[in-house]
């Protein structure tokens, strides 16, 4: 974002301790660093919100086209005739009892040949 390389950083660094010297440097340091953590936690904040922003808008426009395409294919297609005995429809339907619920019985099944014979 700065463009800041490692030579820069190190003149920083010489002035800051000449400047502030030895002593008051750790105190300095840990206030700037306080100031960079809350200026980025505002930064994450202002993005995220405008993420969200975005992606509302982004839904309202699927919304959009979502209710355009669905009143086109409406218009083409109209509704069916309701059915004149809704009641039908809530009754489940009933099923006539088999005639016989046994299963049959297989005819005579001979287990094949143990020798690899020919198949009947």
């Amino acid at each position: 974002m700065f463009d800041i390389g490692y030579t820069e950083l190190l003149v920083i660094a010489i002035v800051a301790l000449v400047v502030i010297g030895p002593k008051d440097l750790p105190r300095v340091m840990r206030t700037v660093g306080g100031w960079v953590g809350r200026a980025r936690g505002m930064a994450r904040h202002f993005r995220s919100g405008i993420d969200t922003m975005m992606r509302e808008a982004e839904l309202e426009e699927m919304e959009k086209k979502w209710r355009e395409e669905n009143a086109r294919i409406l218009a083409e297609h109209p509704f069916a005739e309701p059915l004149a005995d809704p009641a039908a429809l809530a009754a489940p339907a009933e099923l006539p009892a088999p005639d016989d619920p046994a299963e049959p019985e297989p005819e005579d099944v001979t287990p094949p040949p143990a020798g690899g014979g020919p198949l009947p």
